[in-house]
């Protein structure tokens, strides 16, 4: 039993982190609450189905493709219907939901409401400490923590990254030193749909598909990102484990856990909203005039 919650909740927190993380990149650096950056995730998962079950080609080259796509897709979105709005928020926020609604259409258009699912790309088990894990699940693992790594090595050791951060930590600042701060919004639309379209290359072999899987994620991100405090990297990453911990113990140690881990997620944001509401590692960030 606790090896299950501990391999588990390793495995949806690092999905998780990975979600939360470039959904609070493009909030800490353009202000825009992406509601869409979990239908993102989604569109990749189809993507890889498509080209893995319709196009024949290998999961090896149909995840790098996808979440390439992915990042275009996310960039057209941003200059067609987010950029000519960006100064009103509110309106960015709509947008945002209906894209995630347009994108979840179409594909109940294209694909119906059946479940899909691609096969694992390792077969077989191996046992840890009395319990089988499959291979695939440990790959998951693994690639979702060498993508976290890769995140935190971009942000924090290239010049793209500096960028991002200090257009995060001040725009007129930024502006002022020559960064141009509409290319780094848009570059950093683009990057944060090309991180949560790895999220969904890691779960395509995991879990099914159908047209409403981004609701689910989306409820656990926002409530990781207002309890690690929204904007800070540190706090998503912090964030995602203990959310994905708690959303492990209650599906494994409560009767019919598994229909209340949303429930608990939305009480955990509430609670914090309350308490602490800028959040675990929380930015406040300055009115701009």
């Amino acid at each position: 039993m606790i090896q299950n919650i501990i391999i588990n909740g390793l495995i949806n927190g690092s999905i998780y982190a990975l979600l939360a993380i470039g959904f609070s990149l493009i909030f800490g650096v353009a202000r825009i609450v992406n509601i869409a950056h979990t239908a993102f995730y989604m569109l990749a998962a189809y993507f890889i189905y498509v080209g893995f079950g319709y196009l024949g080609l290998s999961p090896y080259v149909a995840m790098p493709l996808a979440v390439l796509a992915v990042g275009l897709f996310a960039v057209i979105c941003y200059k067609l219907f987010i950029d000519p709005i960006r100064e009103h928020e509110a309106a960015v926020l709509i947008a945002t939901i209906a894209l995630a609604m347009v994108i979840q259409e179409a594909l109940l258009i294209g694909f119906g409401g059946h479940y899909l699912g691609v096969p694992p790309l390792i077969k077989g088990y191996a046992e840890i400490v009395g319990v089988k894990v499959t291979y695939q699940h440990l790959l998951a693992l693994a690639v979702a923590l060498l993508a976290l790594f890769g995140s935190w090595l971009f942000l924090m050791k290239t010049k793209p990254g500096l960028a991002l951060r200090s257009t995060a930590q001040d725009r007129e600042v930024a502006n002022l030193m020559g960064i141009n701060e509409a290319r780094v919004a848009m570059l950093t639309m683009g990057i944060s749909a090309m991180i949560a379209a790895i999220a969904g290359a890691i779960v395509v072999p995991l879990f099914v598909l159908d047209p409403h899987m981004w609701m689910h994620p989306l409820i656990m991100m926002l409530a990781i990102v207002v309890l690690g405090g929204l904007g800070s990297m540190k706090g998503s990453f912090v964030g995602a484990y203990i959310m994905a911990f708690a959303e492990v113990l209650v599906v494994f140690l409560v009767p019919m856990g598994s229909f209340l881990k949303g429930s608990v997620a939305l009480s955990i944001m509430i609670l914090v909203l309350l308490i602490r509401p800028e959040g675990l590692f929380g930015i406040a960030f300055e009115e701009e005039r």
